[in-house]
């Protein structure tokens, strides 16, 4: 018996900032990604979200344009207003 798995295609979403950077757990809950602090310190810690490819296990993370973040099959791109 042949099992066949097919990857989820990787959906991309650009994410516009007004201001230098934005704290990963804040990034979180701006993008409805979790619905609360605790919800996104969870999320955090349990390798859930990468920043540039690689786990990032710090919710103070500060992102800046042209970071990105990996949550759910989604890749967020960061960028700047100006």
């Amino acid at each position: 018996m042949k099992i066949r798995i097919k990857a989820a295609e990787r959906k991309n979403e650009d994410v516009t900032i007004k201001t230098d950077f934005i704290r990963l757990d804040s990034f979180l809950k701006f993008k409805g990604i979790a619905e609360t602090g605790g919800q996104a310190k969870a999320f955090i810690q349990d390798g859930i979200i990468k920043v540039n490819d690689e786990i990032c296990t710090a919710r103070g993370k500060k992102l800046r344009a042209g970071d990105k973040i990996s949550a759910f099959s989604i890749d967020y791109h960061i960028k700047n207003e100006n």
